[in-house]
């Protein structure tokens, strides 16, 4: 069953890959850069209907070397099926783009890890015709992000490190780092990263504590009902909207800025001369997915905006 969490869990790949730094670092492969991975479509159907789906794919085109994929698999608890599946991932993935194929499973459950790494083997009395080795992502080699400078510094692994040891005796810790460090963030930028956590976070009791940790913060997520949109709506019927909407136009470039996309200088003096809040906060929801800054005003134009 497909869940916010387990969403979540293999999303944040695409949008930051920055986050399988362990993974290149355990296997001696240069450190992953934006500029060289790129997202591909996660379908591997065939013509007949028997539909299977990765949860990420990802194309790594090194500055040395053969490029490789990334196929990420979010699993939040041991499934019988998976070991089939995961071998007709990487032999589809393998035979339609022509490079190999890097299996990540990506767990919180130290007992679903150690399963997820298998060998999962197709034999034959003695003979394995194929093997598969997911490389996993768990509780033993995610770091556990205490220190709040590391908040700072990469909130992608930060956030990634409470989804994965959401089940630890440390995630009350881990959180209240997590949640002091994003005070250092501009609003929107800890409304982005805050909503990964949350979901993330969703079927866990650790949902929890973060829930009580969010109101230091002082975010929001509009329309899905969080404490932080609750928080951030009180607020807003005490000020001016002018002076919301120049804070939300600051928070729309804050976060074009994190997720790498250029912003030409018209478009910036376009956003922070906006004083219109609807439209602004219409900017701000949509900046998390735009692939260019400009994409932020094709629909105000088209409904004459």
């Amino acid at each position: 069953m497909v869940t916010s969490t387990h969403e979540v869990s293999h999303r944040i790949f695409q949008e930051h890959p920055e986050v399988l730094a362990p993974v290149f670092e355990a296997l001696g492969l240069p450190p992953p850069a934006k500029a060289s991975i790129n997202a591909l479509t996660p379908d591997a159907t065939e013509i007949r209907p028997l539909e299977r789906r990765v949860d990420t794919v990802l194309k790594v085109d090194p500055s040395e070397g053969d490029g490789f994929l990334i196929a990420v698999e979010a699993q939040t608890r041991r499934a019988r099926d998976k070991e089939m599946n995961w071998a007709y991932y990487v032999a589809y993935l393998y035979a339609k783009f022509g490079v190999p194929v890097l299996l990540v499973a990506v767990c919180r459950s130290r007992t679903t890890a150690k399963w997820a790494a298998g060998p999962f083997e197709c034999r034959v009395g003695p003979w394995s015709t194929q093997v598969t080795r997911p490389f996993v992502l768990g509780p033993d080699n995610v770091p556990e992000i205490t220190d709040e400078s590391m908040v700072a510094r990469e909130p992608a692994l930060a956030t990634v490190s409470a989804i994965v040891h959401s089940e630890s005796g440390k995630i009350d810790a881990i959180l209240n780092t997590l949640a002091h460090g994003m005070r250092s963030f501009d609003a929107a930028t800890a409304k982005y990263w805050c909503e990964f956590v949350e979901v993330g976070l969703e079927d866990t009791p650790a949902r929890t504590t973060w829930k009580g940790l969010q109101k230091m913060v002082g975010t929001y997520f509009p329309g899905r009902g969080t404490l932080f949109e609750e928080t951030y709506l009180e607020g807003k019927a005490e000020g001016k909207a002018e002076g919301e909407a120049r804070g939300e136009a600051k928070g729309v470039l804050r976060v074009l800025e994190v997720r790498g996309i250029p912003v030409p200088d018209s478009a910036r003096e376009r956003i922070l001369g906006c004083t219109d809040l609807t439209v602004v906060s219409d900017w701000l929801d949509r900046a998390g997915t735009v692939a260019r800054a400009e994409e932020l005003f094709e629909e105000a134009a088209a409904g004459g905006a």
